[in-house]
């Protein structure tokens, strides 16, 4: 991890982790004042987390920016020993959202999100499917998303948090549309994609605006939803120790009350309904496994109208939010590294 390992973590470095999942774009005198921490310590611990690739920022289009969509979850069975090659393989895909190695009864579970409609899936698996080393790959058409989140950490650092709602898909009814972003635009968001914290000065000197255009511009697509700022931070680095899909299986009529109620949980960051099955597919992030042991037995088991639940507990994430995560390699080389990103 460079000049920062996670062991050497201090808990200002942590409590700025937290500050930036809040909003990656913060400037550093706004998180020192949140966190109560001098401008200049805040300024140069925080430039060396991002420096050290422990924290990405990154805004980019929000999904409905491109029109029409529709999302499929797919888990892969590959040949043995090369999963991470695959995973590598999907991860150069601009179409796959998140990819992740897993344990149980796959190897990876990766988000493609297909342009259009449904019925053009099976041409973009024409291009997946043949990787070198699939044996089995199993699609799913996610109908309904309820949450993502990227603020997980407040359930250590509520204090912090504590001003903010849980963040779901549907907070408002004000959605993006293709309409709302001409092409400077997208050379904004196409700029702030490769870091989400440059400058406005320095993004309109790409651009060829000056820095209070591309604010207006940039406040305007916040304004319609039409941009996710999304900040990656490797979950070990605020000491989550397990991070876990479920696929809980609902009966049909209680399908949306126990969505709302999983989705008002802190550590569940995203949560989904799924075609087959019955399903909600639901992201768990905890500090330890015994809090996930009691989160399944405690509230998941007596939740009205949950019969079952299967579980992939995840080992290395390689990709969110289209994003790929800039430590992955590096927790494959380095034998002390232990836990991944949310």
């Amino acid at each position: 991890m460079g000049q920062l390992v996670l062991e050497r973590l201090t808990e200002v470095d942590k409590r700025i982790v937290v500050a930036l999942q809040r909003d990656g774009r913060a400037s550093w005198r706004a998180i020192a004042d949140r966190i109560g921490a001098p401008v200049s310590t805040v300024s140069r611990r925080g430039q060396q987390l991002l420096a050290d690739g422990l924290v990405r920022v990154a805004a980019l289009p929000a999904l409905d920016a491109d029109g029409p969509h529709a999302q499929f979850l797919v888990r892969i069975n590959c040949s043995p020993g090369s999963h991470v090659a695959v995973a590598e393989e999907l991860v150069r895909n601009p179409s796959v959202r998140f990819c992740t190695i897993v344990t149980g009864s796959y190897d990876i579970i990766a988000e493609v999100v297909v342009r259009g409609t449904a019925t053009r899936y099976p041409q973009l698996m024409l291009d997946l499917q043949p990787i070198d080393g699939v044996e089995r790959w199993r699609s799913d058409l996610i109908m309904h998303v309820y949450k993502v989140s990227y603020d997980w950490g407040r359930q250590l650092y509520a204090d912090l948090l504590s001003d903010q709602p849980v963040a779901t898909e549907t907070d408002s009814d004000e959605t993006c549309d293709p309409d709302h972003l001409d092409d400077v635009d997208r050379q904004i968001l196409d700029v702030l994609r490769h870091d989400g914290r440059e400058s406005f000065q320095r993004v309109g000197e790409v651009v060829g605006l000056n820095e209070s255009s591309v604010r207006r511009r940039f406040d305007r697509m916040k304004e319609h939803r039409c941009v996710d700022v999304v900040t990656l931070v490797q979950s070990a680095a605020l000491g989550m120790e397990a991070e876990t899909f479920l696929s809980v299986t609902v009966a049909p009529a209680r399908m949306e009350a126990v969505a709302r109620e999983l989705a008002r949980y802190p550590f569940v960051r995203y949560l989904a309904a799924t075609l087959d099955q019955n399903s909600l597919l639901c992201e768990v992030i905890t500090t330890s496994v015994d809090e996930l042991y009691s989160f399944v037995t405690d509230s998941l088991a007596h939740l009205d109208g949950v019969l079952g639940w299967s579980a992939n507990m995840e080992l290395l994430f390689l990709k969110r939010g289209f994003i790929e995560t800039p430590w992955w390699r590096a927790q494959l080389q380095s034998p002390s590294a232990d836990g991944d990103e949310a």
